[in-house]
């Protein structure tokens, strides 16, 4: 009887090991599979040819992956596999609220935004929601929130098509709890701030921005921002800045970054490095060189750009910062009496390094391009140059600055042309500078269509690809891939994303370099960009055979300090 028990038991066991031998050698089944592809793995290295399996959202495996069965295969034959470009200074917060598929994104290949340029989409209180009134009317937006958490809650509700992080703005802090005059923080307010930005950073912020060009942010101290730089270190964040400068002062604002950086204990990201000013052309070395200096002496700084020769802003910008204090009301009232009126006009006239003076700075009003109004009788003016405007209206450049600013009640975006080629080229080839499009989510038509942008918010990163890596040799496919991908994520501590390796999130383009193509211009911004055969957000293509699906995978993404 035992005999023939050890027997049957002995049978059992042979029967089971070879179930569990057949288990072992089924074909497992992937989500997608990626076949034939060049693969630019974001680091920098050389392409190697593989496939790539994707299964809930995440590269599962890469190589030669022989007959393996997926629900889905792409042919990647002859096509450039890479990590989604991350974009490193966005503007989509509001504009991802009307239309999360990001068209102007996701055709440029961008599978990751991030947002927040001195101020940010939350906190917000009364004082906010008024003086932001006019944003949310035109884009038919109810602020139902007002915490960042709140901000991420409403966006997981609706679904996006891209990853979205953002920094809190230390002038959200400011306005917060100061609001817009130009006053110095007490200590007592200076502790609420740094309430502010902590309540934020467990919120899922990545950092703590500045926009030190703009009112009320200019009349931030350095001791107020180093403050506020700490309360982001502590929780693992970083300091990000549009310097107090780009122009005459530059040298100055970019010692005040990095005197932050360093008494903070915080990396520090310089937002579109540039050289401003046609007097300043020719000095992007000694930029270069003073950051290399102090990253050689351990400093973390880093820097991004659009590579551009114009920038885009807003033309109130042109104003000084005195004449700003208290918010658009307060300006609007200033540009309309005749005494203080004079005096903006005599400032803007004047050299001086104690403010960003754009007026000077520019190679003329000619450089001045408008890109889009706020009130519809001056749809006329959009794609126009201020020196044509001036010419029909009769009148002085300066003068007709002034007057579209109160016609248009200080809502009036502007293209600037005044970069020079060789800054922007040096500046780009920097291994330490990143790409960003400094724009918000557009679309071609309906209400993100509106307007005449800056041709950045279509066509960044593809060209990147097809003016300095194939036109002028100005960096390798995979140095210009790696500043989309590996090296934004590793500023941004995006530690499973931004390069294609095993477990990582699956934000991948696929490509076929030849045919990149960035048909946006000045004079026609408003086009798509050309050439993603296939994007892919969380493993869920949001671009097909060149098309845009409708699907919305993209996640919010949180910050160190997220609790």
């Amino acid at each position: 009887m035992r005999r023939t028990t050890y027997i049957l038991a002995i049978l059992l066991l042979s029967v089971l090991g070879a179930l569990a031998s057949a288990g072992a050698g089924a074909p497992e089944t992937y989500d997608l599979v990626i076949r034939n592809g060049h693969i630019i793995n974001g680091t920098g290295s050389p392409w190697f040819h593989g496939d790539i399996a994707i299964s809930d959202g995440r590269i599962v495996a890469i190589g030669r992956l022989g007959s393996v069965h997926a629900k889905q295969v792409i042919d990647a034959h002859g096509m450039v596999v890479a990590p989604g470009f991350i974009d490193m200074l966005d503007q989509s917060a509001l504009t991802l609220l009307v239309d999360g598929h990001a068209p102007s994104k996701i055709f440029q290949g961008v599978t990751t935004v991030i947002t927040g340029e001195g101020e940010s989409v939350a906190p917000l209180n009364a004082a906010i929601i008024k003086e932001n009134m006019p944003a949310y009317r035109h884009y038919h937006i109810k602020p139902t929130w007002r915490t960042l958490g709140g901000y991420f809650k409403r966006l997981r509700k609706q679904g996006i098509a891209v990853n979205f992080g953002t920094y809190v703005g230390a002038a959200t802090a400011r306005e917060m709890v100061i609001g817009y005059g130009d006053s110095k923080a007490t200590p007592a307010e200076l502790k609420q701030m740094q309430a502010v930005v902590a309540r934020a950073m467990r919120a899922g912020a990545f950092g703590v921005s500045t926009a030190l060009q703009y009112p009320p942010a200019t009349y931030s101290t350095t001791p107020e921002l180093v403050a506020l730089a700490e309360t982001a270190a502590r929780f693992g964040g970083i300091y990000a800045t549009h310097m107090r400068s780009e122009g005459n002062a530059e040298m100055a604002a970019l010692d005040e970054v990095f005197a932050i950086a360093r008494k903070a204990h915080i990396p520090a990201e310089i937002f579109h490095l540039k050289v401003a000013g046609h007097q300043n052309w020719g000095s992007m070395p000694q930029v270069i060189a003073k950051i290399d200096a102090v990253r050689n002496a351990g400093l973390d700084v880093s820097a991004d750009t659009y590579a551009y020769t114009a920038w885009g802003n807003d033309l109130a910008s042109f104003i000084p910062p005195w004449a700003h204090a208290g918010g658009t009301a307060k300006l609007l009232a200033r540009l309309k009496n005749p005494q203080t009126r004079t005096r903006i006009e005599q400032d803007m006239r004047t050299p001086s390094d104690a403010w960003s003076n754009d007026w000077l700075e520019v190679p003329g009003p000619h450089a001045v391009e408008i890109t889009s109004v706020g009130n519809p009788a001056l749809k006329g003016l959009e794609g126009r140059r201020l020196d044509d405007i001036a010419k029909s209206w009769h009148e002085k450049p300066i003068d007709t600055l002034l007057d579209i600013l109160i016609k248009d009640h200080v809502a009036t975006d502007v293209a600037v042309f005044g970069m020079s080629q060789p800054d922007v080229t040096l500046a780009l080839k920097q291994p330490w500078v990143s790409i960003d499009d400094d724009s918000a989510a557009q679309a071609p038509t309906g209400l993100l269509g509106e307007g005449h942008p800056h041709p950045r918010a279509y066509a960044t990163f593809p060209r990147i690809i097809e003016k300095y890596v194939r036109k002028d040799h100005v960096l390798t496919l995979p140095d210009a891939i790696r500043k989309m991908t590996a090296l934004p994520a590793q500023r941004m501590g995006l530690t499973q994303r931004g390069v294609i390796k095993k477990g990582m999130f699956a934000d991948i383009v696929i490509f076929d370099p030849a045919k990149v193509h960035a048909p946006a211009t000045f004079e026609k911004p408003k086009q798509l960009a050309e050439g993603m055969a296939y994007v892919l957000v969380n493993g869920v293509p949001v671009i097909a055979k060149g098309k845009m699906t409708q699907a919305l995978p993209g996640r919010v993404l949180y910050g160190p300090g997220h609790r």
